[in-house]
């Protein structure tokens, strides 16, 4: 029974390493969207979400017969149910690529000519690089590595809201063109929400390894005492 039981884990956690990978090109590509406003690319995105979504749900159906199947305790259930949370996650940061390709569909219809453009680059580079992380620490079972990233959420968090009060400067500026500013903002607030995303895997896997809840305690730092790894 627990030689089944590894190799059925061990099959999970390829499922959502695909997962994940699917996601994080997505993510990519919706990047390469805004940047160069090209509607190809985003409809691309828009259309691949289908099949993240049913791998979403295969991955659950996955965890959810292991659990009724063999009934894990310890460490083995913190496992089955860590990966069941992660793969929501990435899942929902696939969506959020796609909300970001939408957003690229609409801002492409103004003259971009006129429009004073914002430069996502940096919010795309530190939430794109947040996730690799998180996924990273996942795969390599290092909770070091999410603790570094639950400290730059904060950054992303600041950009976003300079973002807003830029937004806001720009349609009473230009309220003409309020629509591709208000994408703007939704390009903004996805890529944080990525962000966001990457912490939330890493917490999960904080508890998975430490059996520590550090969601909403603000507690980004390790404890000598919690990094004993709890089986």
């Amino acid at each position: 029974m627990r030689e089944h039981f590894a190799q059925e884990l061990n099959n999970l956690n390829q499922h959502v390493l695909t997962l994940a990978a699917k996601t994080e090109h997505a993510i990519q590509q919706s990047t390469k969207a805004v940047s160069k406003h090209c509607a190809d690319t985003a409809r691309k995105v828009i259309a691949g979400d289908y099949q993240i979504d049913m791998d979403e749900i295969k991955i659950e159906s996955i965890c959810l017969e292991m659990l009724a199947l063999y009934q894990p305790v310890a460490s083995d259930l913190r496992h089955v149910i860590t990966l069941l949370k992660i793969n929501n996650e990435i899942e929902r940061a696939a969506d959020y690529a796609v909300k970001i390709s939408r957003s690229v569909l609409d801002m492409i219809t103004y003259d971009l000519e006129k429009i004073e453009e914002y430069d996502f680059s940096e919010m795309a580079s530190i939430s794109r690089e947040m996730l690799r992380s998180a996924l990273d620490s996942m795969v390599y079972h290092d909770t070091n590595m999410s603790y570094n990233v639950l400290k730059r959420d904060e950054k992303l968090d600041s950009i976003h809201k300079g973002n807003y009060q830029w937004a806001r400067n720009m349609i009473i500026k230009h309220p003409e063109e309020a629509g591709y500013y208000l994408d703007c903002l939704t390009v903004s607030s996805s890529f944080e929400r990525i962000g966001d995303i990457a912490t939330n895997i890493c917490e999960d896997i904080i508890y998975f390894h430490q059996g520590k809840i550090v969601r909403h305690t603000g507690n980004t730092n390790k404890d000598s005492e919690c990094q004993k790894e709890k089986s």
